[in-house]
């Protein structure tokens, strides 16, 4: 596995060592040593998985303490604009996002940290996209923050996305009142 670290301490690309041939392609999805060995350490307690069209966005959310979550994403089909924003408020990149092409043909992967917003935009039809979490998904601890915000100014890449009415009214990084 090769890492990537980003301007924005925490943040980490994985990309696998893939093994093709003309019956396809295996890698290695996970590794606890290996992400152990490169900073990525966490309690893997739940995995979820989204399919969605082109042009959908989802997010930006996060889970506040205590049922705070760090992530490890990745798509099985399709492409995926992903998106992470620091909302740590002592952080000196607080406000600052990291977007990185999850694509299934390259099989790379991303780390959220906890103190993260995260979201992404399905760049095809069919998306496949998996979450690996380390606390499990509590209602009640559900934050976001709002996708199209200015102050943020994410390029998600698509015109007419569609948005669920619940993100649609999610606050500015203004109005945040950030729980990290």
């Amino acid at each position: 596995m090769e890492f990537t670290y980003f301007d924005i301490p925490g943040v980490v690309e994985i990309q696998p060592r893939v093994f093709g041939d003309a019956r396809g392609a295996f890698f290695e999805s996970f590794s606890a040593q290996k992400m152990e060995a490169a900073g990525i350490v966490g309690d893997w307690v739940q995995d979820n998985q989204s399919r969605s069209d082109r042009g959908v966005v989802r997010g930006l959310h996060f889970q506040k303490p205590p049922y705070a979550q760090a992530k490890l994403v990745r798509v099985a089909a399709g492409r995926a604009l992903d998106v992470i924003v620091d909302i740590r408020r002592d952080s000196p990149t607080y406000g600052q996002h990291v977007s990185v092409v999850l694509d299934a043909e390259r099989f790379n992967m991303l780390y959220v940290p906890v103190g993260f917003a995260h979201g992404f935009t399905a760049l095809e039809d069919g998306t496949l996209f998996l979450y690996k979490c380390t606390n499990y998904y509590a209602p009640q601890s559900e934050g976001g923050l709002l996708w199209n915000d200015p102050a943020l100014n994410i390029q998600w890449g698509v015109e007419n996305p569609t948005i669920s009415a619940k993100d649609q009214i999610l606050p500015t990084l203004a109005e945040l009142d950030s729980p990290f």
